[in-house]
């Protein structure tokens, strides 16, 4: 441990995002295990380092995609106190507990499995008034303590920055990757910068960056409109040596389509590509 690290050293590791020599030797410690009965193969992280870029969005359409690929998939929805996942899918109701005690997640028309908090509310526009250390033991939980029947891919929509949440992700599950999603403005550099700086120091793999509200496609024309401004995304990339994944347009179906509970009807070939490079991170295994 250099000087710098004792210094600044709280002796504990759980609350630390540093990757330091006495944090890597404990770090398998933090890993939640998997109940016995469920079964998850791969977990993608979905980031963004600010709010409001449509993080829950690209979750939701990358679980679609893979599952339409013939992937069985899931979404853990760690966005505690904003989870927006059921609403997108349609989808409310009761927790149901098999005799172990675990959670049962729902299930949407296709067969996605979905956990959120907004499933253990009375009323979805309830609040979520819970301190860090509960919202981080809610996702823990929903890991944990939820039957996740042979998942081939996890994706976790985590809330935006570089907080407790995402830390307890990166640090209690087995995370493969993430996306980092953003849009076209000209603070996306610093934006992507803390998201990509963040998973470099627990040693996460990123695998792209989403470019989300890209263009506005003209109904007529076709031609492609930048309504916030020319995109620095591919300059963004290059900085950070990280490949663009997806480049999504404004599109009033897909808003509409999200807010009918129906995001697993979306039709597009954004993510195409996305989803093909973990169809091959899939097979490599």
């Amino acid at each position: 441990m250099s000087v710098n690290e004792v210094e600044n050293c709280t002796h504990n590791c759980s609350t630390c995002g540093e990757n330091c020599s006495s944090r890597t030797q404990e770090q398998e410690s933090f890993l939640e295990a998997l109940h016995p009965l469920s079964s998850v193969k791969k977990v993608i992280g979905v980031v963004s380092g600010k709010g409001g870029v449509g993080k829950s969005l690209v979750t939701s359409m990358m679980a679609v995609k893979m599952n339409q690929k013939g992937y069985r998939t899931a979404i853990l929805d760690a966005d505690i106190t904003g989870p927006s996942i059921p609403k997108a899918f349609g989808i409310s109701g009761d927790i149901g507990l098999t005799e172990e005690k675990l959670m049962v997640p729902a299930t949407t028309s296709t067969g996605i499995q979905i956990m959120s908090a907004n499933l253990l509310l009375d009323h979805e526009s309830d609040p979520v008034i819970w301190r860090g250390p509960v919202i981080a033991g809610a996702v823990k939980q929903f890991w944990s303590e939820t039957l996740w029947k042979n998942i081939d891919f996890m994706f976790v929509d985590m809330p935006p920055g570089t907080g407790d949440v995402p830390l307890t992700v990166f640090q209690s599950l087995p995370v493969d990757g993430i996306i980092i999603v953003t849009s076209p403005q000209e603070l996306v550099s610093m934006i992507v910068g803390k998201a990509v700086n963040m998973a470099k120091k627990m040693d996460i793999p990123i695998l792209g960056i989403v470019e989300n509200m890209s263009y506005l496609e003209c109904p007529d024309c076709k031609k492609k409109i930048s309504v916030f401004g020319e995109s620095h995304i591919d300059q963004v990339a290059k900085e950070y040596e990280i490949p663009v994944l997806a480049r999504i347009p404004i599109d009033p179906n897909t808003a509409r389509m999200v807010d009918q509970g129906t995001a697993e009807y979306l039709e597009g070939n954004w993510l195409d590509d996305a989803a093909e490079k973990l169809a091959r991170m899939n097979a490599a295994v």
